[in-house]
């Protein structure tokens, strides 16, 4: 369903509804300014999914932080404009989605060399599982939930019932013991 009629206010008035909490200042806050908005966090994400979320997030911050907004030190536009810039920031700098950057870009090139190549992820193919085969067992169960089955350290944990320092150590002595046939 598309809205045709687009709310429009002067500033004075959509700063007076922000001020009351009235259901048309939002609609007017929306239509008014979420292109722009949208614009200038695009800008600096880079990524319509997350800058859309930014945007919903840039709302809800200015709905609740309104009190803090003061018409003599600026307009509106710019106080909103660094909501959305300050926030776009904060998600870029943020561990999560550094992670996914990275995590994404190798997926990304994976495929594409996969598809360029029409290959396919065969580790008994490798003489990987072979190599595995020749550890104690303790230590090949946590490397094939962990390698081979994409279990987390944690998870590898709970699924075996021993602690977390465990896996790791015998994790660590597993590879180590791997790192021999290739050195």
């Amino acid at each position: 369903m598309s809205k045709t009629n687009k709310i429009s206010l002067s500033e004075e008035e959509l700063v007076l509804a922000l001020r009351r909490k009235e259901k048309i200042a939002a609609e007017a806050l929306y239509d008014m300014y979420s292109a722009s908005l949208y614009g200038v966090i695009l800008r600096i994400v880079n990524d319509e999914a997350v800058a859309e979320d930014i945007l919903q997030e840039t709302f809800v911050k200015i709905w609740h932080s309104f009190g803090s907004y003061n018409t003599d030190k600026g307009r509106l536009f710019t106080w909103m404009v660094n909501i959305a810039r300050n926030l776009s920031i904060d998600k870029i700098r943020s561990k999560d989605f550094k992670n996914q950057s990275k995590n994404q870009e190798l997926e990304n090139n994976v495929l594409s060399i996969d598809e360029q190549r029409n290959t396919v992820y065969q580790p008994e193919l490798l003489g990987i599982k072979e190599l595995v085969s020749t550890l104690k067992p303790e230590q090949k169960s946590i490397l094939d939930l962990i390698y081979f089955k994409g279990y987390t350290h944690v998870e590898a944990a709970e699924e075996l019932g021993i602690p977390l320092g465990t896996i790791k150590t015998r994790l660590r002595m597993a590879i180590l013991q791997l790192r021999k046939y290739f050195n």
